[in-house]
């Protein structure tokens, strides 16, 4: 059993370590302010080398569960792009999610599983039957922290497919909303604006990710209302 939980041990000890230290410093808006010139530099020296060491880097950002991911989604799209920075965030966060979801899965998520209770098995079950809907719900609406909703599904036995999937797709909309903001960072920070994270999640943003999410849900509702009528095969 300790050598199963040694995996997860590893990454509470990082995760744990870069709060202690402050490493989060290093990866937020005010570092990008200060650095963005070298920054912008080293990425058109090395326009191969630079998105495989962005991508490398959101990867360990997202398996090693560091709260550091708004903060790096936004320097994409500074350093690359609304699009391309979109597009690297999405292929490290996916890379790093699975990386996590697998290491929790053969970890805990099957011991977990198999010494569950009823009330557990029936949650594991109804998530099961609506996989798709619920996984697209948590990964759209920005209420649950990433890392969480990278380790629930595993310990629920949702199948590796479907978490891919679910994760590459679900993560665009909001990504490419960070994106945006970080690809026209440069010119507020000329103008001596403030940025803030929590500006770019504006209410009409919350509102189109809240609406995604619903109509994520639709099988689901569906499913609740229709009633199988009598003698109707269900």
């Amino acid at each position: 059993m300790v050598k199963r939980l040694l995996p997860l041990g590893l990454i509470a000890a990082v995760a744990v370590l870069f709060m202690f230290f402050d490493m989060d410093r290093f990866i937020s808006i005010e570092a990008l302010r200060e650095h963005r010139s070298q920054l912008l530099d080293w990425v058109a020296e090395h326009d191969l080398a630079a998105p495989i060491a962005y991508m490398a880097v959101y990867v360990a950002i997202v398996a090693f569960s560091l709260p550091a991911g708004t903060a790096m989604t936004v320097a994409g799209g500074f350093l690359f792009g609304a699009f391309a920075g979109g597009v690297y965030t999405v292929v490290g966060a996916t890379i790093g999610a699975v990386a996590l979801f697998l290491i929790a899965k053969t970890s805990l998520g099957d011991y977990l599983l198999a010494r569950a209770g009823n009330g557990v098995k029936k949650m594991q079950a109804g998530f099961a039957e609506n996989a798709w809907s619920y996984m697209f719900v948590l990964r759209l609406v920005p209420i649950f922290p990433f890392f969480l909703v990278n380790l629930v599904p595993a310990f629920l036995g949702v199948p590796l497919r479907i978490y891919v999937v679910a994760t590459f797709l679900g993560i665009m909309p909001a990504t490419f909303v960070f994106a945006l903001a970080g690809s026209g960072l440069g010119s507020v920070l000329d103008q001596g604006g403030e940025v803030s994270i929590q500006g770019v999640m504006t209410l009409e943003v919350v509102a189109a990710l809240f609406g995604l999410a619903l109509l994520s849900m639709i099988p689901v509702i569906y499913k609740h209302i229709r009633k199988p009528a009598n003698g109707e095969i269900k």
